[in-house]
């Protein structure tokens, strides 16, 4: 038989009849995603680029981070992620180069310093695996001290070196030529 109904009819018929496509539930992730770096003011370029997390505990979910590395998160009294941390994190430990701008006290120093230790993966007696370069010398005390304190019970040791002579008498005068 023949099946009478008005267009608006069979519009709404159609529409009840398709399922959601891949490209549409990938455009609207993409939309979710694009509406939460806006809410947070990240603006970013590139890519393929990673998603951004917007808690801590979706890096040990995701990524595997440490789980002490996320103890010392907690204890260090970090609840959310700021929005450097939120973009950054991600981009980093999917092993992507950064270039990264936000203002002084947004967590920049965190953002770094957790893809490093994942990188890193435990300690090994091999010498000096990573090297943070700093402007100033109180930028490298506070490196220092967060990366102390986000490592503590992991097995890292964590030096900061800030002049050469001290270097070589606390390494040994060989160490120059060893690492």
């Amino acid at each position: 038989g023949i099946k009478w109904m008005s267009s608006l009819e069979a519009k709404f018929e159609d529409a009840k009849d398709k399922k959601p496509t891949a490209e549409k539930l990938e455009r609207l992730r993409r939309e979710k995603i694009n509406r939460f770096r806006n809410q947070h003011k990240i603006n970013i370029q590139g890519t393929d680029l990673p998603d951004p997390i917007a808690t801590f505990d979706q890096l040990q979910k995701e990524y595997k981070i440490h789980p002490k590395i996320m103890e010392n998160i907690q204890a260090a009294g970090f609840q959310v992620p700021t929005p450097i941390q939120m973009q950054a994190i991600p981009v980093m430990l999917h092993g992507r180069e950064l270039l990264a701008s936000a203002p002084t006290g947004s967590g920049k120093t965190l953002a770094f310093c957790i893809p490093l230790l994942t990188h890193l993966k435990q300690p090994r007696n091999k010498g000096f695996r990573a090297l943070i370069i700093s402007p100033t010398r109180e930028l490298a005390s506070q490196t220092h001290r967060e990366l102390v304190k986000l490592a503590e019970g992991t097995g890292f040791r964590i030096h900061m070196i800030h002049k050469a002579a001290e270097a070589a008498k606390k390494f040994g005068p060989k160490s120059s030529k060893k690492f």
